[in-house]
């Protein structure tokens, strides 16, 4: 099977549907009229067995877990940092039992309080109804890894063992996940390998199709061709069979590191694998040829999604008008957006956001801050990611002072308040300017804040160009006494 699919049977690997609708036609790029875009309206028993707490499907309604989360969202509003998350807990002890703790197990990992999970576990452990279960640990091991925190996920593995657990597929599918988090990529994909091979060995943790379509997505995303094809050939050769999210993962990873043959060659497997395309492999095509700028195949793609039975989603037109728009292609960028509320979609704040971006490519500052301003005056609820949307517009076009003006606007009035993406944005982009007066500035309102930077900031905001310019040297330097200055203040 050849790897390469060209722009003319790239419809048929996506299979034939009807006619192409009119919904959607996209304007050719030579000749086009720049037209001005209008927004729409604003509208007590020791117990040594293990048990699983998994929800399993039954016949029947699903079952309502409302009340539950509805108890979950009081204590987390309650939870301010200063007052003590067990303090709550104790107070409502009579009704929170292991799927509450599971609910907050997922609220504090989308943030970084995965020190109070842990707390939360302890909590757990010592309640009359509290038995050991190999769910909680896998889905603790599951918040760790995605907070880079791999030695926790291993200690959490070794009490599980300690607890009488006995690891099945699913803990080791989240201690793999927890590892292939970790920075060192290297060491981590020998490391999932190695348990890998190991569960193959025991008959209760026999790999099952998510864990293939963990390993194929990670190997992919190393670019290691070899590696994907080997996984698929075993895979083929084994009682598992590849699905939608097998083929989308792989796609989806060889595409955002511009492996564009490499995908393609997936979706030709998939094609052969009787799989259809959903939603997904639709938009990965899309995001993908748009970020290559590739857009001959990629309209191509968009208009194989109209003839098919999937609808675009917002997050089609979010990507088209993020890449047309590094592609400094304004009007056609424009005609996606008019042409989301022609098709009966409500824009959400990643498209407008997209939008800002768009015309910062495009040298359009004014018309980015326009827009900007009028989802503030909307008084909708706002994000801090279009705050930063709008503040790397001024980075980008070497406006810094504009910048800095619109985060002391921020931190005075809000919302959205700057948080520490916000701070990492700016200094990455003030160090690369060489700004040390605004760098400097930067730092003393991170001190106001309360924001403290560590190891992690510094690594994302300076990795793209290091820390040896003078600028980020000497505001390492100023940061690391602040910190000395508030731990000094704390004791």
């Amino acid at each position: 099977m050849s790897p390469n699919v060209s722009s003319s049977s790239l419809s048929l690997q996506l299979y034939s549907f009807s006619s192409l609708s009119p919904a959607f036609t996209l304007p050719s790029t030579r000749c086009y009229k720049s037209t001005r875009l209008h927004l729409p309206p604003r509208p007590t028993t020791t117990v040594v067995s293990c048990v699983s707490t998994r929800h399993k499907s039954k016949s029947g309604a699903k079952p309502d877990n409302s009340e539950a989360r509805e108890l979950v969202r009081g204590l987390m509003r309650n939870f301010d940092g200063e007052r003590p998350l067990i303090s709550m807990l104790n107070k409502y002890v009579k009704v929170v039992r292991t799927e509450h703790c599971f609910l907050l197990f997922e609220e504090l990992g989308k943030t970084d309080k995965w020190l109070q999970c842990l707390e939360v576990f302890r909590w757990m452990q010592k309640q009359r109804w509290y038995i050991a279960d190999n769910g909680v640990y896998s889905k603790l091991i599951s918040v760790m890894g995605k907070k880079g925190q791999t030695r926790m996920a291993m200690w959490l593995f070794s009490e599980m063992r300690n607890s009488g657990c006995r690891p099945d597929t699913s803990v080791y599918n989240s201690l793999i996940s927890a590892h292939l988090h970790s920075r060192d990529k290297s060491k981590a994909l020998k490391k999932v390998l190695g348990y890998f091979d190991k569960m193959k060995g025991i008959e209760r943790c026999k790999p099952n199709i998510v864990t293939y379509n963990i390993l194929l997505r990670a190997f992919a995303q190393a670019q290691d061709v070899n590696q994907v094809n080997a996984l698929f050939k075993e895979l083929g050769e084994s009682i598992l069979s590849p699905d939608i999210f097998t083929f989308n993962g792989v796609m989806d990873a060889y595409g955002k590191n511009g492996m564009i043959k490499e995908m393609e060659s997936v979706l030709s497997r998939m094609k052969s694998n009787q799989c259809k395309p959903d939603i997904i492999t639709f938009n990965v095509l899309i995001d993908s040829y748009g970020r290559r700028q590739d857009f001959d195949k990629m309209e191509l793609v968009f208009k194989s999604l109209l003839r098919s039975k999937e609808k675009p989603t917002l997050p089609t037109f979010n990507s088209m008008i993020t890449n047309y728009g590094k592609a400094r292609l304004k009007e056609k960028a424009e005609h996606v957006f008019k042409k989301i509320t022609d098709l009966g979609y409500t824009p959400n704040f990643i498209t407008y956001e997209s939008l800002i971006v768009m015309y910062g490519f495009c040298d359009c500052v004014s018309r980015a801050r326009e827009i900007f301003d009028e989802k503030m005056e909307s008084k909708k609820e706002m994000k801090v990611s279009t705050l930063n949307a709008m503040l790397e517009v001024y980075c980008m076009n070497g406006l810094p002072m504009e910048a800095e003006l619109l985060l002391e606007r921020a931190r005075k009035k809000g919302p959205p308040f700057p948080d520490s993406s916000t701070y990492k944005l700016l200094y990455k982009a003030y160090t690369k300017a060489d700004k040390k007066e605004l760098l400097e500035k930067l730092l003393k309102s991170m001190d106001s804040d309360g924001i403290v930077p560590n190891k992690r900031f510094f690594l994302d905001a300076l990795g793209a160009f290091g820390s040896s310019s003078p600028a980020s040297q000497e505001s390492a330097g100023r940061t690391t006494d602040s910190r000395r200055l508030q731990r000094s203040a704390k004791i």
